[in-house]
């Protein structure tokens, strides 16, 4: 099993407990962009009318992340308010959307999703860009170096356009390729 899943595939998931309490489910992951890094989970309740909930859940609450399931130890992991995911957003971050270039100008494509390292400390370990150029295909884009980040643009080293991969079996590979790449230039 891959340690690396798409942001996408943890939405909606259902937030339950070690004893099997339905919590609430995943709404959206926020992002921490200045240190790549995942803080909290909104959340909203569980069902076909259910809406959001006003309470976020950080990861250092989080016990396990599955395929099936987010786990917490129990209902107090929760977060009271919604206040870490408002400060966060409050400060842009959302990459969706945003382009993402080269240092020399090159333009590998637009940002559809965010591929994350899991493990006790989530990473941010590339993206799942839709390419221009290449007949709107998409591809898997390792990030290993800090990058610059905005609402418009994902600035990435020259060498990062040459180290990509079709599906999450050959991201970790592109992943070295690149880190390999990168090492040898400084």
């Amino acid at each position: 099993m891959t340690p690396y899943v798409r942001a996408t595939e943890i939405a909606k998931l259902p937030v339950v407990t070690l004893g099997g309490e339905d919590v609430a489910q995943v709404k959206d992951i926020v992002f921490d962009t200045a240190r790549g890094s995942v803080r909290c989970f909104t959340l909203s309740g569980r069902g076909l009318l259910a809406g959001p909930l006003k309470r976020d859940l950080p990861w250092n609450n989080v016990h396990a992340l599955g395929p099936d399931a987010v786990m917490i130890r129990d209902g107090n992991a929760v977060a009271e308010n919604d206040q870490i995911s408002k400060d966060l957003t409050a400060s842009g971050g959302n990459v969706l959307g945003a382009r993402a270039m080269t240092d020399g100008g090159t333009d590998l494509g637009t940002i559809v999703d965010v591929i994350i390292e899991t493990g006790r400390t989530p990473t941010v370990a590339g993206y799942e860009l839709e390419t221009a150029g290449r007949g709107h295909q998409r591809v898997l884009l390792p990030v290993v170096k800090p990058v610059a980040v905005s609402g418009e643009i994902l600035l990435v080293p020259d060498a990062t356009g040459e180290f990509t991969a079709g599906d999450l079996a050959g991201f970790p590979e592109a992943a070295r390729g690149l880190r390999t790449r990168l090492q040898g230039e400084t």
